[in-house]
């Protein structure tokens, strides 16, 4: 063996392994795969967390490949016997990604660790024909990457068996719960042997995570490499460009044409904005494809095929390729729309300076985005570098401090108001003279009786004797004249 493959020869990974890894040109684990290798080869559950482009997934591919690789065949004296391949094959390993995109790319990486290993492995997802997936999963698969949703309905047909999962991986957690797949994975689980072996990787840890974790996983193994800080990788070098809303795809095209771009990813906030933008560059003579859920699979497959073989120049994309693009060597990542959180910052920059690799950030801040920035930039722990264009820009000052708005008070608030002189400390106010109220004397009136006698009513009745008493009674019907 090379001495390029020393660092993974320590984790004691399997031969036909190390000759993939050699093969693809890997000699140094990353500090994740360092740390959860050696864990997931004991067999213990882990809670990994790391930031995006450190090598989650062979953090789990590769110990999981060892697992489950057979031992090597002992050399048979006669030629002519041969092993005896296996009728079927169960399903033993089960992946679950958040994303399309995110599933293919978890599948062409166990094709590649495993290339020399003697497993089958199989990619389930929705928005194309299943008849060619349940082809596969009956020729008998060993590894199945799948999406939840078309997992459970291929599972309702018949065509998935989970009774023989060994070991169930929940890669990119927290996606899969900002996408309400929370409720499915927990029926998915249900499908299982209780007695497994559980994964959980993220990007980042919050509350909701640690509380699936718990319900999952069995005594875990915790590893986290830089996931609190919410920090990009360092071979990252992060810049802002404050433009007017309207301008943004001019400078766009004004970069392009000016900057040594080889290969970019544009983030858009909407789908209709991808579509518009794909069309303006278009017009400027860049190469450009849109991908978002509105494409169908075949589109989104095609694009992202050509971006990774170079013919693509520039992929617009919605925050859907933002954890499902493991492609190296992208020069620039822009930022058209800013994210509305650190979170998806982060993973959307992460797309760029991968493998050791250095990129470029670029994050295009408009009038409506002040607010957004602050947080970044309160995350990361520093202020991003402002790139100068020629193009105008918003009106805000980016260092001015927010003037907190002081809350309206009462009028007769005791700590609002300054006493008067001759104000008693802890009264409401100034002692006011009191006005002198004037009462009319009640009068008794005194109203004639039917026998000529005057007797008192009590009360302020009125005294004018030419007011007729109301008559309540029902005057009766007037008779016709006799003529």
């Amino acid at each position: 063996m090379s001495e390029s493959t020393n660092a993974f020869e320590a984790l004691k990974l399997a031969e036909p392994l190390l000759r993939a890894l050699s093969r693809k040109g890997y000699d140094t684990p990353t500090p994740i795969q360092a740390a959860a290798i050696p864990v997931v080869m004991e067999g213990k559950d882990v809670l990994g967390c790391a930031q995006t482009g450190t090598g989650k997934t062979a953090a789990f591919a590769l110990p999981i490949l060892h697992q489950l690789c057979p031992p090597p065949q002992v050399h048979q004296a006669s030629k002519s016997h041969k092993p005896r391949k296996p009728k079927y094959r169960d399903l033993r390993a089960l992946v679950l990604a958040p994303t399309r995109e995110l599933a293919a790319q978890i599948h062409e990486s166990f094709r590649e660790y495993g290339h020399y290993a003697r497993l089958k492995s199989a990619v389930i997802f929705g928005g194309v024909s299943q008849y060619h997936q349940v082809k596969a999963l009956q020729s008998g698969v060993d590894i199945l990457v799948a999406t939840p949703g078309r997992l459970m309905d291929l599972y309702d047909q018949g065509h998935v068996n989970l009774d023989e999962i060994e070991i169930l991986v929940l890669d990119e957690a927290d996606r899969m719960l900002d996408m309400g797949f929370v409720k499915d994975i927990r029926r998915i689980i249900t499908y299982m042997p209780q007695k497994r072996q559980n994964l959980l990787f993220s990007a980042t840890m919050p509350k909701p995570i640690r509380q699936l974790a718990d319900a999952i996983l069995r005594n875990p193994v915790s590893i986290q490499v830089d996931s609190q800080a919410l920090s990009a990788a360092e071979t990252v070098k992060q810049q802002i460009c404050l433009v007017q809303n309207a301008r943004k795809a001019d400078l766009l095209c004004y970069m392009m044409h000016n900057i040594s771009v080889s290969r970019a990813i544009v983030f858009t906030r909407t789908k209709i904005r991808a579509d518009r933008l794909t069309r303006s560059l278009t017009r400027e003579n860049i190469e450009a494809e849109a991908i978002h859920s509105d494409k169908s699979q075949h589109a989104r497959t095609r694009a992202l095929a050509r971006f990774k073989r170079g013919d693509l120049h520039v992929l617009v994309a919605s925050d859907i390729a933002a954890r499902g693009v493991d492609i190296d060597n992208i020069s620039h990542v822009f930022n058209f729309d800013m994210p509305g959180d650190p979170e998806t910052y982060v993973h959307r920059i992460g797309r760029t300076g991968r493998a050791g690799l250095e990129g470029v950030a670029i994050t295009f801040v408009s009038e409506d985005d002040e607010k957004a920035l602050r947080l970044v930039e309160r995350h990361l722990k520093q202020p991003i570098e402002e790139l100068e264009h020629p193009y105008d820009k918003p009106e805000f000052t980016r260092n001015a401090k927010p003037v907190k708005k002081r809350r309206a008070r009462h009028p007769m608030d005791k700590s609002s108001r300054s006493r008067e002189p001759g104000e008693n400390k802890g009264s409401a106010g100034p002692r006011r003279p009191r006005k002198k109220r004037t009462f009319e004397k009640k009068t008794n009136v005194k109203t004639k009786s039917n026998d000529g006698s005057a007797t008192p009513q009590k009360g302020n009745h009125s005294a004018n004797p030419k007011k007729k008493p109301k008559n309540n009674k029902r005057r009766p019907p007037r008779k016709p004249d006799a003529n």
